[in-house]
């Protein structure tokens, strides 16, 4: 080593600051806390589709909700082959926005309007820009968000819901439905399954959650979504065990029924699917597993 090279180390070196000494250059950095983008936006054929986080929440005892016609210990047994706690689940409240490029479409409104719209923003959306707003069903974390203060979250949107899910909740007596959803009662139009929302976008039954609970085909340029709502409302103890009885399913045989047939089109068409109370953002592919189905979450494919 000649002498220059020697002096040149000897110098960087005792510049250096001690072990554990800061420096005027080593500014502290302070935790920023926890982070969650509230969005995921991709194109399906010319459709831009996005899906938004309007609320995420912990309850306890998931059992209390999930698998109650199986026994505790199938439950907990299950629950540890997925790394999920018995303790408490984290439900998510999903809703989707479709830009055919001529209408912007909102798929249900979360639990309450400060949660939809604050997300709506974050993806680049405002209220009044939604032209249409879809109910799959009328359970209050779709409907939450539809009215503030009484007056539309959506000033300038048309209203579409199942005619099946709105005359029980009409004849029901049901609070929500009552503040949330009459008062819009004159700008909404009724469907049957099978019939259109707009172009491209058809009503799928799939009763047994609710009356007249319902999801939705989506199609552009021959790609194709299915969006189904809470037909499965956890991939692991509802989806990938369709025969599990959910507390929130108001007819249970016929929300397994309904479960077991959207699922294996899902699954048998091969086409990307969006659940309402998947976990965030909420997309991906249904296999089939056993005597049931899996969830996969979309890790790339769409983003093209």
């Amino acid at each position: 080593m000649t002498d220059v090279t020697r002096r040149r180390l000897m110098g960087a070196a005792a510049a250096l600051p001690l072990a554990g000494l800061a420096t005027p250059l080593m500014a502290e950095a302070p935790p920023l806390g926890p982070s969650f983008a509230r969005h995921r936006r991709f194109m399906l054929g010319s459709f831009e589709v996005t899906t938004i986080l309007a609320g995420t929440n912990m309850r306890p005892d998931p059992q209390e909700i999930f698998g109650l016609n199986v026994p505790e210990e199938e439950f907990e047994e299950v629950s540890r082959a997925h790394f999920l706690s018995t303790d408490e689940s984290r439900f998510w409240f999903t809703p989707t926005v479709v830009n055919t490029g001529s209408q912007v479409i909102l798929f249900d409104t979360g639990l309450n309007p400060g949660g939809i719209t604050g997300a709506l923003m974050e993806a680049g959306y405002e209220a009044d820009q939604v032209d249409t707003v879809v109910i799959t069903h009328m359970h209050g974390d779709h409907i939450g968000g539809l009215m503030d203060l009484g007056a539309a979250t959506f000033p300038n949107a048309a209203y579409v819901t199942g005619q099946v899910e709105y005359d029980h909740w009409a004849g029901a007596g049901n609070d929500g439905f009552n503040s949330k959803v009459r008062p819009l009662a004159d700008r909404m139009s009724f469907l049957a399954p099978g019939q259109d929302v707009a172009g491209g976008i058809t009503s799928v039954a799939a009763y047994g959650h609710t009356p007249g609970h319902m999801g939705y085909h989506i199609e552009s340029d021959g790609a194709r979504l299915v969006l189904f709502a809470d037909l499965a409302n956890h991939p692991v103890w509802s989806l990938a065990r369709p025969d599990w009885e959910v507390r929130f399913d108001m007819d249970k045989e016929a929300a397994a029924a309904s479960r077991r047939e959207v699922l294996d089109m899902i699954a048998t068409d091969r086409i990307p699917a969006i659940g309402y109370h998947m976990p965030f953002p909420a997309l991906g592919f249904v296999d089939r597993a056993g005597d049931g189905f899996a969830w996969v979450p979309e890790s790339g494919q769409l983003m093209g």
